[in-house]
């Protein structure tokens, strides 16, 4: 050990590498296969289609999004600090060059394009702070996202929200507005 962090112990990097070994180990000893076939399936079930992947309307933020939205995220959270908000708004384009993120989440920053932000791994609560510094709620974003007006988004969730009928899969939600 090398110290403690928050209570806990913290380790050198070797001394995680070697835990983390041992874990591996021990799970793919308990499934019958190799070390390396464990970190392939792991790997393999990360590009899978999860379970939720079939929700109409609805992109989970898993951890495959975590890192893709990594850059977006920290952009968001970067305007935070006022001189940042004055920076981007200033110059939009300047600002976002400083952050490694992809031309398309470049684009859906621009566009204001939620929905788009998401998919490609972006937080909403980090969302939030871009929606915040373009003076808008967390309301306006939602209504956005659904298509709705503030005043419509804000009525339809006093109503106790979206029908589940209809809207349990994308199947069920293509026949309903198919």
């Amino acid at each position: 050990m090398t110290g403690a962090t928050w209570g806990r112990p913290r380790y050198s990097c070797s001394a995680q590498r070697a835990c983390l070994r041992l874990t591996i180990s021990e799970e793919a000893a308990q499934i019958g296969a190799s070390a390396n076939e464990l970190v392939e399936r792991k790997t393999h079930e990360l590009t899978m289609a999860a379970d939720y992947d079939d929700i109409p309307g609805t992109t989970v933020f898993d951890a495959k999004r975590s890192r893709a939205g990594y850059h977006l995220n920290m952009f968001c959270m970067s305007l935070l600090k006022a001189e940042n908000r004055e920076a981007f708004k200033a110059n939009e384009d300047a600002y976002l060059g400083r952050f490694p993120m992809s031309a398309e989440q470049r684009k859906a920053v621009r566009a204001r394009d939620y929905n788009r932000m998401i998919e490609l791994g972006g937080n909403i609560y980090y969302l939030a702070k871009l929606g915040a510094t373009d003076g808008h709620s967390f309301q306006y974003i939602a209504a956005s996202m659904t298509g709705l007006t503030q005043e419509q988004y804000a009525q339809m969730m006093l109503n106790g929200g979206r029908d589940i009928e209809g809207n349990r899969s994308k199947a069920e939600w293509a026949k309903k507005n198919g």
